[in-house]
């Protein structure tokens, strides 16, 4: 039933605004024209009525000027209360209706310090009034003191409502941002998920594919002119196939993982190196690997990054490079790993080079791991991939800078 009546007010403002005029002018009607004095003749009071009705009216524009029309009613009480005596009616808290509907209303409306000012501005003149123009030279009574008293508790009580509904409104704004940023960040979660997976795919996909086409064009190539080695490309084509479904369901597996049991076979690092380089070596391409320094122990995620960079490298190798020799450097420093591959073949510029994701996968995978990648032609022939990763990951790459692309240069 409340809800329905608040309801109700809140969709018929006019109405309501109305209605609350006619009541409080009724109200100071009746409170001015109680009683007849002997001395007057003129009754009711025509300055007393018109002086409530405007003040009445004055409090239809509550809403729109809240100021203007706390300052009217005030100024009409004012003058309600110094044609008291003269009209024979006494000045009290029902005479000052309009003005404690008004305070309301801008207490209701406006912050608290403007709520302050013209209260105690209101409440001093009316008090101001009532002593001023009091009967039979008595400067205060109770009445004057529950009038001022009934205008500040008007005040207050809106006042107090109206933080009330701040705080709640703050309240139910911080809960909808909580939300809101919960989203955004599952959504970015979920993204970055999906970016991980795909880059996992794509190297495994890419690189067993580009083997499987190359050992498929060596043997159709060799089968009318040298049909032994066209059948020893297509021995090598089946284990390559094998390799590709073994590690496609590892990284599906590894995918999958709950966390709840053990991984089904642990992520590939770069103690699977030589196995990689005998993949591309069957394949027809010359993988020449070098080191410098102590090979160190890699955090898991940092090996499988070492090693889908290799392997990404090779595979832009044999995709693009139009060469049969590459050279593969890994050298560990106190702090950094970088890993240098190298080749050769025909200068090709960016294009050629980024065709597919590769580059991509592996700027992701290089900034992820803090470190910097540089991908670009060399300067007479071929094209060379630097990675430099930082080995502890609270101690990103030792220049500070950010990953640096120079794929587009000439």
């Amino acid at each position: 039933m409340i809800d329905e009546l608040r309801l109700w007010i809140r969709s018929h403002p006019r109405t309501v605004d109305t209605v609350l005029a006619v009541v409080l002018c009724a109200v100071t009607l009746v409170s001015t024209t109680m009683e007849r004095p002997p001395h007057i003749h003129q009754w009711p009071p025509l300055p007393a009525v018109t002086v409530a009705v405007l003040s009445s009216g004055v409090l239809l524009a509550r809403r729109r000027r809240p100021r203007l029309t706390a300052i009217a009613t005030t100024a009409c009480g004012a003058a309600l209360g110094a044609m008291g005596p003269t009209l024979g009616y006494q000045f009290g808290s029902t005479l000052v209706g309009t003005t404690m509907a008004a305070l309301a209303s801008l207490a209701w409306r406006t912050d608290q310090r403007t709520t302050g000012r013209y209260t105690a501005a209101g409440a001093l003149t009316l008090l101001t009034a009532s002593a001023v123009w009091a009967p039979d030279g008595t400067r205060f009574q109770s009445e004057q003191v529950g009038l001022v008293g009934f205008v500040l508790l008007a005040a207050a009580v809106a006042d107090s409502t109206r933080s009330r509904r701040d705080h709640l409104a703050a309240v139910e704004a911080r809960a909808e941002l909580a939300e809101r940023t919960r989203e955004d960040e599952a959504r970015h979660r979920v993204g970055a998920e999906r970016m991980r997976i795909a880059r996992e795919l794509h190297d495994v996909v890419a690189h067993h594919i580009t083997l499987a086409h190359a050992q498929a064009a060596t043997a159709d190539h060799l089968l009318s002119t040298h049909p032994d080695q066209a059948h020893d490309a297509m021995r090598q084509l089946t284990p390559t196939l094998v390799s590709a479904l073994n590690e496609l369901r590892a990284t599906v597996g590894l995918l999958r993982h709950s966390g709840h049991d053990d991984s089904p076979e642990p992520a590939p690092g770069l103690a699977r190196l030589p196995a990689l380089l005998a993949s591309f070596e069957r394949a027809g391409l010359s993988v020449h690997l070098t080191s410098d320094g102590v090979a160190q122990p890699l955090p898991p995620g940092l090996d499988l990054t070492a090693y889908r960079i290799v392997q990404e490298a090779l595979t832009n190798v044999t995709k693009h490079a139009g060469t049969s020799t590459v050279s593969v450097h890994l050298a560990y420093a106190d702090r950094l790993l970088t890993l240098t591959v190298s080749d050769n073949g025909p200068r090709r510029t960016s294009t050629n080079a980024v065709a597919g994701y590769g580059l991509i996968g592996m700027r992701e995978r290089v900034q992820a791991a803090g470190g910097r990648l540089r991908a670009q032609p060399k300067e007479r022939h071929g094209f060379e991939v630097v990675a430099e990763l930082p080995l502890d990951a609270s101690h990103p790459h030792p220049t500070g800078l950010p990953l640096i692309d120079h794929e587009d240069r000439p």
